[in-house]
């Protein structure tokens, strides 16, 4: 497992489940063509990638061009570092047939090749054998925050969701993953007090 600074942006799901094996880090999903009209994805996007910088990794097709230039077109370059896959011919276990243009995709490769991929991007990388990172923020807190598992919870989460300009689909396992990429625990409790303070007349 290694330790990766930057947010990896990856296409979907089963990108993201395949990173996870690799790195300790945030790697967010565009759901394919989906970011050309989810401006709070973008948004979110943004705010990492002032943050810490993105990494953006996506397929060696023509679609994962697509998608790695309209990420391009709306961050600032200085804050972009591009992992590029190698181009393999063949299908991936879980599809009937291969893509149409009979590429792998993220999913598809080694963890050995997308590692190497990340180090030749660039990756700010602290590895640490056997050792990985607890979340500055738990799901005890949200608990604790009335955030998760409550009566009204998903109204407060939501809430916050919008206050912070974070995506409204975001579940709660997505929103603690955004609020540990944006925040440590002490920022996110000194906002919530701000905000209740503007809120109380």
């Amino acid at each position: 497992m290694m330790r990766v600074k930057e947010a990896v942006v990856v296409e979907g799901r089963c990108d993201r489940a395949k990173l996870s094996a690799l790195i300790d880090g945030t790697i967010v999903e565009t759901g394919g063509f989906a970011i050309f009209n989810d401006r709070d994805k973008m948004e979110l996007i943004r705010r990492l990638a002032a943050a810490r910088g993105v990494i953006i990794l996506t397929d060696s097709d023509g679609a994962g061009f697509l998608i790695r230039s309209k990420l391009c077109s709306c961050l600032p370059p200085e804050q972009v570092k591009h992992a590029y896959i190698p181009d393999i011919y063949g299908k991936e276990r879980r599809k009937a047939k291969p893509s149409k243009e009979g590429k792998l995709g993220v999913e598809g490769m080694t963890l050995e090749t997308l590692r190497d991929c990340l180090i030749r991007a660039g990756a700010t990388i602290e590895d640490i054998p056997g050792e990985t990172r607890p979340p500055e923020l738990t799901k005890a807190d949200l608990f604790e925050l009335g955030l998760s598992g409550g009566d009204g919870s998903a109204e407060r989460r939501r809430a916050l969701q919008r206050r912070l300009k974070l995506p409204e689909r975001l579940s709660a396992n997505g929103f603690l993953q955004a609020l540990n990429a944006l925040y440590t625990r002490r920022e996110l409790f000194d906002l919530l007090k701000n905000l209740e303070g503007e809120d109380t007349p």
